[in-house]
């Protein structure tokens, strides 16, 4: 099993981050469309917004690739059971969608309104706050799944303790 969990994450690494842009840029594009269609009149083109003179263009960075995957690499390289693993990937996966969709729909909203602070929190937002969430949710899915494995590590210490006993039978 260990080895199959890190060849997922290998063959999930191979094109790049290609499978979840694939994935989550129209997963989050259309919600965040919906919820400013309840506000302002507007179009989509492609992956950007058009609200009065605003372009909005939602670049892969904001569609947070490489949180995803973060995400996945902390699930998939911590021991636990397949129905623990669904559960915690699940909860991580939508709870960081939910807070990815919220997140653009509010600073599109900030920046149509002409919000002073605008750039200042969507550079704070964007070098920690998104960081800070990531990490955030893991500590949370360990709470709630009540996960007592550290991703890697736990796997490098079995792995170790085996090697020993193997070699004590010697």
């Amino acid at each position: 099993m260990l080895f199959l969990r890190y060849l997922f994450l290998i063959l999930l690494a191979l094109p790049g981050l290609y499978f979840f842009y694939l994935i989550f840029t129209p997963a989050t594009i259309y919600p965040v469309y919906w919820i400013l269609s309840l506000f302002y009149d507007i179009s989509l083109q492609n992956s950007s917004f058009l609200i009065g003179d605003y372009a909005i263009e939602i670049i892969p960075a904001c569609i947070a690739g490489s949180a995803y995957y973060l995400l996945f690499i902390l699930n998939f390289a911590t021991p636990m059971s397949v129905k623990i693993r669904m559960k915690s990937l699940s909860f991580l996966i939508f709870s960081f969608l939910l807070f990815n969709i919220i997140r653009l729909a509010v600073f599109s909203s900030l920046l149509v309104e002409d919000f002073n602070y605008f750039d200042l929190a969507h550079k704070a937002v964007w070098y920690f706050g998104s960081t800070i969430f990531v990490v955030l949710l893991w500590f949370a899915s360990i709470y709630l799944f009540n996960i007592k494995e550290i991703p890697a590590y736990t796997d490098i210490m079995n792995l170790y303790s085996e090697a020993n006993r193997a070699k004590s039978k010697r």
